[in-house]
């Protein structure tokens, strides 16, 4: 039996229906493996030993009750075969510290995905390794480059660099007169700078989310902004619906899947505008439960195959 501990968010903060860290959960306890739940800030590095105070957890796919928590109780994370690193961002120093501290444990646990991967590529940083598959794109806080990129390409989109989910995402026009109020905003708010890219009206249309299993494209869904806004993302209003990839869209995917699997992230979402790339969600992709829901296939099941078989491949090393 695997002993499996799930790194996560409050659970009074998990969308039942939408939530791919339960479906993971759910297709780890249908192959017999012991859950631990746990939040971030209980994780303790003393000496070389990295504990959590972590809660057994069964998980059940009933809404009206998803969960049972037992008591908790510290364990030793060099004792779990695997820990799914699955907090959402802020990708902020909390974040970061988490990632240092399971590195430690790395030569016998396996970590989904890679912590130290996950720290050097955040998504909107990462993705500008492929800027010919890209939208033009400027990560800045300069205002006279925000200015020089908005006179050259017209409507824009500044969002933040850490940021998720969709929040704090707008569309800014060449004399947008909120610019300026924006600008102040976004000054005050972040340290870091944001990313600054070109509005791609075919947004409108979708924005498509494609599921990676261990560097393989398996599964897309698209989505559909709400009516009156730009932002695709379920958690703000998005609708999801059963899509195919386009040429363009399988040469984007062959161009990231082995640069993926090298760095081991085995669960990756990518988003693609009107065959453009935007973003590399590694940190804590979403998508699972929506492409089930809209017909498509269960990839929880093959990311614990790809799970299991990793796991293997660091035991025989070892």
């Amino acid at each position: 039996m695997l002993e499996i501990a799930v790194q996560m968010d409050p659970l009074a903060r998990i969308n039942f229906a939408g939530d791919s860290t339960f479906a993971l959960m759910l297709e780890a306890k249908k192959r017999g493996c012991r859950l631990w739940f746990y939040t971030p800030d209980l994780l303790s590095l003393e000496g070389g030993r990295l504990t959590a105070r972590a809660h057994p957890i069964d998980v059940f796919d009933d809404p009206s009750r998803w969960y049972v928590l037992g008591e908790a109780t510290e364990i030793d994370l060099i004792e779990m075969d695997v820990v799914l690193l699955r907090q959402d961002p802020p990708f902020d120093l909390a974040y970061i510290t988490s990632t240092h501290f399971l590195e430690r444990i790395q030569s016998r646990v396996l970590v989904v995905n890679d912590p130290g991967h996950v720290r050097n590529a955040p998504e909107k940083v990462f993705v500008m390794d492929f800027p010919d598959l890209m939208p033009p794109t400027a990560i800045t806080r300069d205002r006279a480059a925000i200015e020089r990129f908005r006179a050259k390409y017209g409507d824009i989109v500044m969002k933040p660099l850490y940021g998720h989910g969709g929040a704090a995402v707008f569309k800014v026009t060449p004399r947008d007169p909120n610019f300026g109020s924006l600008f102040d905003m976004f000054s005050t708010t972040f340290r870091e700078p944001w990313v600054v890219q070109q509005f791609l009206p075919e947004v409108a249309k979708g924005d498509k989310r494609i599921i990676f299993v261990d560097g393989v494209a398996m599964g897309a869904i698209n989505r559909v902004p709400a009516q009156d806004d730009i932002r695709s993302n379920m958690v703000r209003g998005g609708a999801a619906a059963a899509t195919e990839l386009s040429p363009r869209e399988q040469e984007i995917c062959a161009r990231l899947g082995p640069e993926l699997k090298k760095r081991g992230l085995i669960f990756v979402g990518i988003d693609v505008i009107d065959g453009r790339l935007t973003e590399i969600n590694v940190t804590s992709p979403t998508g699972l439960r929506a492409l089930k829901r809209v017909g498509g296939p269960d990839l929880a099941e093959p990311l614990f195959d790809a799970i299991e078989a990793r796991l293997a491949a660091l035991r025989a090393a070892g």
